[in-house]
């Protein structure tokens, strides 16, 4: 292993953030590290430790097929609700977007916590403001949401025709269903709502 490769191994150990390799080389004195990079990615190839690039940075992760060691028993798993995971589609596959844009893709209004649970979660961003009247917010994906999901950009998002191959697509509302269980979606009337309401609806007719 080189001193370079070693320099940069022991800089990215250090850092509590993924680095990108513009800022490693900046650390570094201007030195290119982009050999270094691919080199010690070949080198932790089948190790323990993995060095991977997510969202154009650089970090040191488990290997995939050891990640269940490391897994606190206890560890309460957050999960999504329908509407959030649908959000999160469309945000990751329309980016930027607006608010509007997202309801208009989803056919039903979305409520402004769902897109604040999703930007605590670290996976959206604000991304600035459409330059159009109103100039409303736009958002995007992050470099934690491409290293959660271990996409090295959004290229790497399965294609419609492996959706659908997954069942992921026809029908949308029973895939959901059955990946995320019975949550409610908050921005859609239930099952139970709409029967109580045709109910109410014929009552009132007699």
């Amino acid at each position: 292993m080189s001193d370079l490769e070693r320099s940069v191994e022991a800089t990215l150990f250090a850092s509590e953030e993924p680095m990108s390799a513009e800022a490693i080389s900046t650390h570094l004195g201007g030195a290119d590290v982009r050999d270094a990079l691919r080199g010690l990615e070949a080198h932790y190839e089948g190790r323990g430790i993995r060095l991977v690039e997510r969202g154009r940075r650089w970090q040191f992760q488990t290997a995939p097929d050891l990640a269940h060691l490391l897994r606190r028993e206890r560890e309460q798993v957050r999960r999504l609700s329908r509407a959030a995971t649908e959000v999160l589609a469309i945000v990751a596959y329309h980016e930027p977007v607006t608010r509007a844009d997202i309801e208009s893709i989803r056919g039903v209004q979305t409520s402004g916590g769902t897109l604040d649970v999703l930007m605590e979660a670290g996976w959206v961003r604000v991304a600035g403001r459409r330059e159009v009247p109103g100039r409303p917010v736009i958002y995007a994906t992050t470099p934690e949401f491409l290293s959660h999901f271990g996409l090295k950009s959004r290229r790497e998002l399965p294609g419609i025709d492996e959706l659908k191959a997954a069942g992921l697509l026809d029908p949308v509302d029973d895939a959901f269903d059955a990946l995320l269980g019975p949550d409610e979606d908050p921005d859609r009337p239930s099952a139970e709502d709409g029967a109580a309401e045709e109910e109410a609806s014929h009552a009132g007719e007699d």
